[in-house]
């Protein structure tokens, strides 16, 4: 039964990484050539597992159901409650918010195409909205058994689209080298929020237990199979298309259809359409798992049937209401996801251990003897801590329009 759960955890952790935002990747790092976007992936991968260890470190001395909420009231007071329950919201209203209304937007599209009648945008919208909703509710258990599904379904579709175009992977692509230093800062932000899984994190420790050994395992692997998929995803979107050619794709919609020209195959865009709303769905569910837990927390909600019923309604209406009626507002507050996300998932975890250890170290009869610490010491925590500083950078820099916008 544990070994499911680990499992299950692994691909909650995938799932939530892996969402609809790895299709713009190859967009997003045209410019840098593939080693430049490689090593970038490669350096973001590791400072967000170490950063999940990080929460496992915190986790150790806390019960297993407590979330982000809990944690930061404890180990940092009232006002780092504060800022760690606004960066989660902020952050996962938002997320949501933008997957019920995409996610929405394609449900309504198919089943209009299924039915032969009109149905009206909002009406898939709020199916959507239903649907995750109610399988949130069932529980983490339910979340994990459809996850499982839809992320075997996802690796197949991937599997295929690799078939398909790696016949067409030319080695001289692979070659490039950026165009303008500057792109380099400018993907950061873009890549950094491909990895975020931290929400998720209290969730998977609440249906694992506190097994540090099983746990650190289940953020190692969970991180690493996005990379894994990542870097054959660049592989192939940077090995069939010239970096000239990326750079002029219009957008995603002019980039699938590039890479199906050149692999005379309809069925490439198929795939393409078939992972993206694979990936927004297990995105969803791990996403929406996270915000849901994080509230029953915050608000002191039990295990029963009617106040898991009223967490939900606290989860998903504020989305959805915005989704429906201010679908603009929450889309442009993704345009700072990343900086929320460095908020949640680098300076609040370094804060709060660096916080920690000194207690611990202080007390040191409160400190178990095999108590469990990420390597690398406070100079781990400071290289931790600026590379969060050099992503809001970014991303500022950017909205300022001192560095070329993606």
């Amino acid at each position: 039964m544990q070994k499911n759960k680990t499992i299950g955890s692994m691909l909650i952790v995938a799932g939530t990484t892996i969402g609809a935002g790895m299709l713009a990747l190859p967009i997003a790092s045209a410019g840098l050539g593939f080693t430049t976007a490689l090593l970038l992936i490669l350096a973001t991968w590791a400072l967000m597992t170490y950063t999940a260890l990080l929460m496992l470190e915190l986790h150790q001395y806390a019960s297993k159901e407590a979330t982000l909420n809990t944690l930061a009231k404890r180990i940092l007071g009232k006002k780092g409650q504060y800022i760690a329950n606004f960066s989660m919201v902020f952050l996962f209203y938002a997320l949501c918010a933008a997957y019920i209304a995409g996610g929405g937007a394609q449900l309504q599209e198919k089943l209009t195409a299924l039915t032969s009648m009109e149905i009206a945008p909002q009406a898939g919208s709020v199916l959507l909205a239903i649907m995750v909703a109610t399988i949130v509710t069932l529980g983490t258990s339910t979340v994990d058994k459809l996850n499982r599904v839809l992320f075997t379904i996802k690796l197949v579709v991937l599997a295929s689209l690799f078939f398909v175009l790696t016949p067409y992977v030319r080695g001289q692509h692979l070659l490039d080298m950026p165009i303008e230093q500057g792109l380099i800062v400018s993907a950061l932000p873009v890549i950094f929020t491909s990895f975020g899984f931290h929400g998720s994190i209290p969730s998977i420790v609440k249906y694992v237990g506190l097994d540090i050994r099983t746990l650190r395992k289940v953020m190692i692997v969970g991180a690493s199979l996005p990379l894994v998929i990542y870097i054959g995803w660049q592989l192939l979107s940077q090995g069939v298309m010239a970096q000239s050619a990326l750079l002029n794709s219009e957008g995603l919609p002019g980039f699938v259809d590039s890479i199906s020209s050149i692999a005379h195959s309809p069925q490439v865009s198929t795939f393409v359409t078939l992972f993206a709303d694979l990936a927004l769905a297990t995105s969803f569910l791990g996403v929406s798992l996270g915000l849901f837990d994080f509230f029953a927390d915050a608000f002191k909600k039990r295990n029963t049937v009617s106040e898991r019923i009223i967490t939900a309604l606290i989860t998903f209406l504020p989305p959805l209401g915005f989704a429906l009626f201010y679908p603009q507002g929450f889309i442009m507050a993704l345009g700072y996801a990343a900086i929320a996300l460095v908020v949640l998932a680098i300076f609040l975890p370094v804060a709060m251990v660096w916080q920690q250890r000194k207690t611990h170290q202080a007390d040191s009869a409160n400190q178990p003897a095999d108590g469990y610490q990420v390597v690398g010491g406070n100079l781990g925590l400071l290289c931790a801590g600026l590379c969060g500083v050099l992503i809001i950078s970014a991303q500022c820099l950017q909205m300022l329009g001192v560095i070329p916008a993606l």
